[in-house]
């Protein structure tokens, strides 16, 4: 039976020479660390050192994430990646009556600066990188971070680390989403200018495709529906005035990376090339780093099952093993019980152990780019740039990124893709070990698993210190700086950055919450369309 890869490009028994007749070794390649950077964006890539190695965590209360992140480190961990709750995602405080039931449910509740200086104590802001998954909040927490950061006498431009930042998948994939697309836009672009200025070496946004692949969408799609997000990002920025060599260092991108390891390691290999190509091409981008697309991959946790979960640790180790042969530059290895509940202490532990055999006990990091030259990686590579192409022109014939997503051309798409796989793995022509084949016998059963479970007396203790809070400050000093914020907000010249005024919200003690509603009171919430 012919196979077929993720994206549907089938998949031959052999391949040879006659594969690559047509090819252009020397201008479809390169050499790594130069354009177009299939091969990489490094010359040396992982033989001069490995990759960032940046376990996601966050939950419940801000002492309790910190708890897990002196761990983290104490093992080696070489970067922090913060996952906050739902309400703090979604621009609420945690008494607000939204947020019941979820605070510190799927990542950590912050509040306020008090919130965050619990977070990060003791924590070195000038050796330590940090990412923050968070998007139409980004520039509070940023800014909660640059705050504490100066509280620990750490100048901004010492500060290391990424927002995702990246608003349009939400209206895509995930539903975080807090203002519209266009008033989303300028937030972004406003943090793009603020970070040039006051913290130059943060990565300014993470356009994300994993939370496309998580809700269904195929490699190709993965690929095409980010590269769409991230030329409506540059767009918006130069139309905001700004030249594209002063922020396109600074962007990054975030995929998945799952079983299939061969189409995984094409896909990282094309998305590299198109990237460079549309930077160089379309937007004139002169500076190389410009050009290069970096990128932070997570495993699928999609792909994780609640039956048998010691197999995901299999599961686990090949994906990262594909992150790692397609050249990541940073990665988070999901741990194996994230099927059934957050992540415990062994669990974490065990999944930052994985990377740590992928770095120091193989051989794939002794060389650059093992795959180059492969017949069937390149041939793969070919057809997932093409098959990406095609959806992005698509894109692009609707008007753009945006113009898309208020027809609902890329959720349609991703949904589509997910009943597909969702009728395969029903009828076992998808294998997934332990669900639809491979399964324990009636007469045995799986081992006990006790799951790390989170306390629900957080919601009071967070509503708690919010009154604290909220009775102990200035209180005019706040209403003004929110007051300066919204008139920030209604300029629509281009010339108001509404970061600074934001930041002095912050540091006079407003919640999250707070400025988000006096953000809300001017730009609105947006409302969802399936146009398509």
């Amino acid at each position: 039976m012919a196979r077929e890869t993720e994206s549907g490009l089938p998949i031959e028994p052999v391949y040879g020479p006659e594969a690559l007749a047509d090819w252009d070794a020397a201008d479809i390649l390169g050499e790594p660390g130069a354009y177009p950077f299939t091969r990489g964006v490094y010359p040396t890539m992982y033989t001069g050192r490995p990759w960032t190695m940046r376990q996601y965590a966050g939950f419940g209360t801000a002492a309790e994430s910190n708890a897990r992140y002196q761990q983290l480190i104490a093992n080696g961990t070489t970067g922090l990646s913060v996952a906050f709750d739902l309400p703090t995602q979604m621009g609420h405080d945690s008494d607000a009556p939204l947020a019941s039931g979820e605070v510190g449910k799927v990542g950590v509740a912050i509040d306020s600066i008090e919130d965050m200086r619990t977070l990060l104590g003791g924590i070195p802001l000038d050796k330590v990188s940090t990412s923050m998954t968070i998007n139409a909040p980004a520039a509070l927490l940023l800014l909660l971070y640059q705050l504490v950061g100066e509280e620990q006498g750490v100048r901004a431009d010492q500060l290391t680390g990424t927002i995702q930042n990246d608003v349009l998948k939400e209206y895509i994939a995930r539903g975080t989403y807090i203002f519209p697309p266009k008033p989303s836009l300028r937030l972004i672009a406003d943090i793009f200018k603020y970070c040039k200025a006051e913290i130059p070496k943060w990565n300014t946004i993470s356009i994300s495709g994993y939370h496309m692949a998580e809700a269904g969408a195929s490699p190709a799609q993965e690929i095409a529906f980010t590269l769409a997000d991230g030329i409506e990002y540059v767009r918006t920025a130069v139309a905001a005035g700004m030249d594209v060599d002063d922020f396109a260092p600074r962007l990054s991108f975030f995929f998945v990376s799952r079983t299939t390891i061969l189409e995984e390691v094409a896909k990282f290999r094309a998305a590299r090339r198109i990237w460079a190509r549309v930077m160089r091409e379309e937007f004139g981008a002169k500076n190389p780093k410009s050009q290069m697309l970096r990128f932070h991959t997570q495993t699928a946790g999609v792909q994780l099952t609640a039956q048998q979960p010691e197999v995901n640790l299999v599961r686990v180790a090949v994906q990262g093993l594909a992150a790692v042969l397609g050249g990541t530059q940073s990665l988070h290895t999901n741990s194996f019980d994230e099927a059934i509940a957050l992540p415990t202490d062994k669990s974490a532990r065990l999944a930052l152990r994985t990377q740590q055999v992928l770095a120091y006990e193989t051989d794939v990091t002794a060389t650059v780019d093992p795959f180059a030259g492969s017949y069937v990686v390149e041939t793969m590579t070919d057809g997932v740039e093409q098959a990406a192409l095609d959806l992005m022109a698509r894109v692009e014939d609707m008007g753009g990124a945006v113009a898309a997503i208020e027809n609902g051309f890329q959720k349609y798409e991703i949904e589509r893709n997910a009943y597909r796989i969702a009728q395969e793995t029903d009828s076992a022509e998808r294998v997934v070990v332990g669900v639809n084949r491979f399964q324990l016998a009636d007469s045995e059963e799986e081992e006990p698993y006790e799951p790390l479970r989170v306390d629900p007396a957080i919601e009071a203790q967070q509503a708690a210190r919010l009154a604290a809070l909220r009775a102990g400050r200035d209180q005019p000093a706040v209403d003004a700086a929110l007051a300066e914020l919204k008139k920030a907000a209604e300029s629509d010249d281009g010339s108001v950055n509404v970061l600074y005024p934001m930041k002095d919200a912050l540091r006079a003690k407003a919640t999250v919450g707070e400025v988000c509603d006096a953000l809300r009171e001017v730009w609105g919430a947006y409302v969802p369309t399936d146009a398509f």
